[in-house]
Formats: C-alpha cells, structure tokens, sequence
C-alpha cells in the first residue's frame, strides 16, 4: 500500500495493532483524569494557588463534579474505541496532539464550568436537560456507528467492500457529527457559550481536513463503490448537508 493511501488528513490509515501507543494514550489520558479528580475532590486549585500565590478556588463544586463525570464517561469511552474498535495504526504524532488536545478541554472545560472564573453558582436548569441529551445521543452516534461498522467487517463475506449501513445509511461521517453533539451538550453544560466554540472548530476541522483525508482514502480502497455511496449519502449531518 502507498505511502499517500495508508496516511491521509495527518493519520495513519494502515492497519496494526500500536500497542504501545495505545497504552501510553490511555495512561496519560487517566492523568489528566486524576488530575481532574484531584482539583475537585482534594482542593488541587487551591494548593496551586498557593504556590503560584493567587486565590484560586472552584466556587461551583457540584457543576464541577458533573463535568467530572463527562470526562470520566469520555476516558471509559476512550478505552473502547482504541482497544475494541480501533483497528489501524496510532502514530505517535497524533498521540501527542490528542493529549494536548484532551487536557486542555477537559481541564478547561472543569474550570470553566465550576467557577474558577466567576463569583457565583449556576444552578441546574433546562439547559442542563438539553446538554445531557446531546451528550448522550453525540456519544450513542459515534459509538454505536462503529460498533455496527465493526460487527459488519467481522463477516468474511463482507471483506473488501464499504460499509454504508446502519448510522451510516444517514451520513458518510456519522461518528465525527456525533463528536460534534456530544462536545456541544459538554460544552453547555459549562453555561459560558463562548466554550461552543470547540465543537464549532471541531466541525470545521471535521469538515475541511479530516473528511476530504479520509474520502481520497476509502475512494482509493473502494473505488467505484464508494463513490457511489458518496453520492447518494450526505456527508455530515443527516439529511442536511
């Protein structure tokens, strides 16, 4: 296989197990998780306050602890994708970055949302409704679309051929748009709007750089087939676009 076909948008499309990415990945990623834990649970900001002498605080706990939880549910998830369903290789690169990435909105998004930055507590409202079911129907969309995709590919018969059904019967990139849902219930639930911003950028990497990557790859690997799917099938969001 190419060079061009196996790397496209930045990721390595080849297939391989990359243990030790995978590992290293997941263990960082549970840093940033504890780190987490240790900010709301065991007053992590205030002792860094003390050393870099400021008064730092989280005012709103009980917010802080929910979106503890989002992380804690997106680190569980995190071990699923690269251990079940990841299938080609992890490049150390793009470990690198999804780390940095990972830190800075979870831990952003922790103190954002638990009033590090603000004098006041927000209590739990209808926007806490609609945040958690965008969050719950993002992840059930990128999860269980891959969950389908991989059961599919388990049947030999299946072999060489490009998936197109279940979620994906609805958009050709079905697990990036539910990405973007569930970023955006996570991001609300911090009740400081300028945080939807990351999903919007999410959006237009997904949009401009990851999807065109990937379509020159299944093109390449599927040909006819999957330019016929690409043409019936929206590309992102369902029956929009």
């Amino acid at each position: 296989m190419s060079r061009d076909t196996t790397k496209k948008a930045g990721v390595n499309r080849e297939y391989g197990k990359a243990i030790i990415q995978k590992w290293t990945f997941i263990l960082i990623h549970l840093i940033i998780i504890l780190f987490c834990i240790w900010i709301v649970y065991f007053d992590g900001l205030v002792h860094l306050g003390e050393i870099f002498k400021k008064n730092w605080n989280l005012l709103d706990p009980n917010r802080a602890k929910l979106l503890l939880a989002c992380s804690l549910l997106y680190w569980l998830r995190h071990i699923v994708t690269l251990f079940y369903l990841l299938e080609r290789k992890l490049a150390w690169s793009e470990v690198v970055e999804l780390v940095f990435f990972m830190a800075f909105f979870e831990i952003g998004l922790l103190l954002l949302g638990g009033g590090a930055f603000r004098e006041y507590i927000i209590q739990f409202g209808w926007l806490d409704v609609v945040a958690s079911i965008l969050l719950v129907f993002g992840a059930f969309l990128n999860s269980f679309s891959e969950i389908q995709r991989k059961l599919w590919k388990k049947d030999t018969s299946n072999k060489g051929h490009c998936y197109s059904k279940g979620l994906f019967n609805y958009s050709m990139h079905i697990n990036y748009f539910g990405d973007t849902i569930m970023f955006t219930g996570w991001c609300l639930f911090t009740y400081n709007f300028w945080s939807l911003g990351l999903p919007f950028l999410m959006a237009i990497m997904f949009i401009y750089f990851h999807i065109p990557g990937l379509d020159v790859h299944l093109y390449e690997r599927y040909g006819a087939e999957f330019k016929a799917y690409s043409e019936r099938t929206k590309r992102f969001i369902p029956f929009l676009y």
